[in-house]
């Protein structure tokens, strides 16, 4: 991963064609596709709270929009946001003619520097960027990553899709820049996100669950059932451990009688689940013991 001030040190380097100066904020506007999915308020508290007493100093980078006298914003979007709220009149930016896919590439250069995108945010930007530089759509980029990742193993089985050097060179550049990701990796970790169910994806985008959470409540298949889970992680802010806690509880076999446990209420299967420890043997095993305890901490700790 690239550090912090090299990067800022790249995005305004003053080897290329930059104008330095102050902009009125009425000439800024927002890109129509952002990286982000929702902005922290938080953090644009914090460049608030600095705003009062030093105003912007860092500046934001920004692209003439062709045949307007507005500006995009290319980095510094919680700083635009920020001087909003401070009700500034100018900011201080720095002025670069990039087209869409430079632009692209410096914004996920800087995010992933700053570490402020979630893993979805990651995959999105990565395959936006992708796209531009094959020529495709982004609903095609995955199957020429799997097509690149065969390829390179020497196990493709076929001449058909033979994927040229020269876009293989171009995936591997821009995966480098963007802080050396492994292709390998990248189709691992991030691609299956975008498989998510609907209604995982919708909390991932808003930024309301982390994605490792998100990818264990999503391999449970009643809807109903993961849609409360759902909200329970979100609502009462569970750990990665009290999720799969609860999903251990609710796919466990009920003794007597056809209903599943995930028809019985909670409170029902919690009983049922105690019954069956005290019956069972596992009290005897000083390792699974001890994992007892560990489970049991957790459940005191969610009660409190």
């Amino acid at each position: 991963m690239p550090k912090r001030r090299d990067v800022e040190d790249f995005i305004y380097r003053d080897d290329v064609a930059t104008v330095k100066t102050s902009m009125p904020i009425s000439n800024l506007v927002l890109p129509e596709l952002e990286l982000r999915y929702f902005i922290d308020e938080k953090e644009v508290a914090k460049i608030v709270a600095t705003g009062r007493k030093n105003g912007i100093i860092e500046p934001l980078l920004v692209r003439p929009i062709p045949d307007s006298d507005k500006y995009e914003i290319v980095a510094g979007a919680k700083r635009y946001r920020a001087s909003q709220i401070l009700s500034l009149e100018e900011v201080p930016v720095v002025i670069r003619e990039l087209n869409d896919e430079e632009a692209l590439e410096i914004a996920l250069i800087e995010n992933f520097a700053r570490s402020s995108l979630t893993d979805l945010e990651e995959a999105d930007g990565v395959l936006r960027l992708l796209a531009m530089k094959l020529e495709i759509s982004v609903s095609e980029v995955p199957t020429q990553l799997h097509h690149i990742q065969n390829q390179l193993r020497d196990r493709l089985a076929t001449t058909n899709n033979v994927i040229g050097d020269d876009k293989i060179k171009g995936v591997q550049e821009v995966l480098t820049s963007l802080g050396n990701i492994k292709l390998d990796s990248f189709i691992s970790n991030r691609l299956p996100l975008l498989n998510l169910p609907d209604d995982i994806l919708e909390v991932l985008r808003a930024g309301k669950l982390e994605a490792s959470k998100a990818k264990v409540i999503a391999k449970v298949e009643d809807v109903d059932v993961r849609k409360k889970l759902l909200s329970e992680a979100i609502a009462e802010k569970l750990s990665l451990t009290q999720i799969k806690l609860l999903i251990s509880a609710l796919q466990q076999p009920q003794e007597g009688g056809q209903q599943s446990a995930e028809e019985k209420p909670l409170k029902e299967r919690v009983d049922n689940t105690f019954k069956r420890l005290k019956k069972s043997k596992v009290m005897d095993d000083p390792k699974k013991q001890a994992r007892i305890e560990k489970l049991l901490a957790q459940l005191n700790a969610l009660m409190n």
